[in-house]
C-alpha cells in the first residue's frame, strides 16, 4: 500500500487521493499489531523482567500513543500516520494552519482513546461469549452480560459498515471526509506538501513577562513534547523497518519453491479413539454436552473439552491436525 500510494494523483490538489488515505490508515492499525508482537517475543524471552509490560500493554501503548498524536496534531496539525503521508487537516477556525482546541482534543479522543475503548469492548465480547457457550456457566450469567452478548454483534457490525460507507462515498466523490470519526472531529484532510510546522515555544518576551508557575508548566509541556519526538522518531524507524521486513518476507515466501516445503509427519493413528461409543466425547470420555465439531479432523466433542485444548495445544486432540479456535463449530440437535 505504501509503494503504490504515490503513483495516485487527487482529483484536487488539496484533497488526497483515496490510495492514499487508504495507506495511513492502513500505517495506523499496522503500528499497534508490530510493537506488541516485539513486545511479547521479548516478554517471553525474560518473563520476570517484561511480563508486565506485556500484561499492560495496552494502557501503556495508549498513553504514549497520546503523547504522539497530541505532539503531532499541535506541531503539524495531522497525526502521525497522516503526517508521514504529507497530509494534514483542516477546519474553518483554523490559524496558521494550527488547529483548534476544541477540534485538537475531539482528533485526540477520536484517534486515540476511542480505539482503545472499542478494543475494550471486543475483548470483553470474546470473553464473554466463551462463557455463555459453556454448559456450566451460561445459566449463571447476569441479565446485562446476556444482554450485552446478543446486542453487541449488531453494535460492531454498525460500525464496521458506517466506515465502509464513509471510504465508499469518499471513494466516489461524494463524501469530503473518508471516515465517519474524522466527520465528527470538525476536520478535513488536505494534502500538505510544504510540511509547515506549527510554532509552539513563546517569544523571549512573553517568557519573561511569565509568572513561574506558568514557566513550569511550560517546561513540562516542552519535555512531554520531547518525549513525543523520541517516540515519533523510533516509530519512523519501526515503521521503515516493518515495511522492509514485511517486503522481505513477501518476496521470500514468493520465491519459495513447493519442493523445498518440508514433508508433514503421517497422521496419527486413531484406532483406539474409533472404538469409542459415539455418544463420548475423546477428550473426557463422557457423554458428550454442548456438541462441537472440530473441522480439520471431523470429530466431535463437548465444547468446553474441545475449546480449552485447542486454545492451549493448537491441535486436534485425535489427529494432531493443526486446529484453531475459529475451527469449531457448535452442532445443534433438533
Amino acid at each position: 500500500m505504501a509503494e503504490a500510494a504515490h503513483l495516485t494523483s487527487a482529483v484536487s490538489h488539496d484533497k488526497p487521493s483515496y490510495f492514499e488515505v487508504l495507506a495511513q490508515e492502513s500505517l495506523l492499525s499496522t503500528v499497534r499489531p508490530a510493537v506488541k508482537h516485539a513486545i511479547r517475543v521479548v516478554a517471553e524471552s525474560k518473563p520476570e523482567r517484561f511480563g508486565w509490560f506485556l500484561l499492560h500493554f495496552d494502557e501503556i501503548y495508549t498513553f504514549l500513543d497520546f503523547l504522539v498524536e497530541h505532539h503531532h496534531l499541535r506541531k503539524y496539525a495531522a497525526t502521525f500516520s497522516e503526517h508521514f503521508y504529507s497530509l494534514r487537516r483542516d477546519c474553518n477556525d483554523s490559524t496558521n494552519g494550527k488547529l483548534s482546541t476544541k477540534v485538537l482534543w475531539k482528533s485526540l479522543f477520536l484517534v486515540v482513546l476511542l480505539p482503545y475503548v472499542k478494543q475494550k469492548f471486543d475483548e470483553y465480547f470474546e470473553n464473554q461469549r466463551h462463557l455463555y457457550n459453556t454448559f456450566t456457566s451460561n445459566k449463571a450469567m447476569a441479565p446485562l452480560t446476556k444482554a450485552f452478548v446478543a446486542i453487541y454483534p449488531y453494535v460492531h457490525t454498525a460500525w464496521e459498515a458506517t466506515v465502509l460507507a464513509y471510504q465508499t462515498g469518499y471513494l466516489l466523490g461524494k463524501l469530503d471526509h473518508h471516515s465517519p470519526f474524522l466527520f465528527l472531529s470538525g476536520a478535513t484532510l488536505v494534502n500538505d506538501l510544504e510540511t509547515t510546522e506549527v510554532p509552539l515555544g513563546p517569544s523571549r518576551l512573553s517568557w519573561a513577562n511569565m509568572s513561574v508557575p506558568r514557566r513550569a508548566l511550560y517546561l513540562l509541556g516542552r519535555l512531554g513534547s520531547l518525549c513525543a519526538v523520541g517516540v515519533s522518531t523510533g516509530l519512523s524507524v519501526g515503521v521503515f523497518f516493518v515495511q522492509f521486513l514485511d517486503w522481505w518476507y513477501a518476496s521470500e515466501t514468493t520465491h519459495t519453491s513447493l519442493t523445498a516445503l518440508p514433508i508433514p509427519e503421517a497422521p496419527q493413528d486413531d484406532k483406539g479413539t474409533i472404538d469409542l461409543h459415539w455418544k463420548l466425547c475423546p477428550v473426557c470420555h463422557r457423554t458428550r454436552s454442548n456438541d462441537t465439531a472440530l473441522s480439520v479432523s471431523g470429530y466431535v466433542f463437548c465444547y468446553p473439552c474441545i475449546y480449552d485444548y485447542v486454545s492451549e495445544y493448537k491441535k486436534c486432540p485425535v489427529t494432531q491436525y493443526p486446529a484453531q479456535t475459529d475451527h469449531l463449530i457448535k452442532l445443534y440437535r433438533t
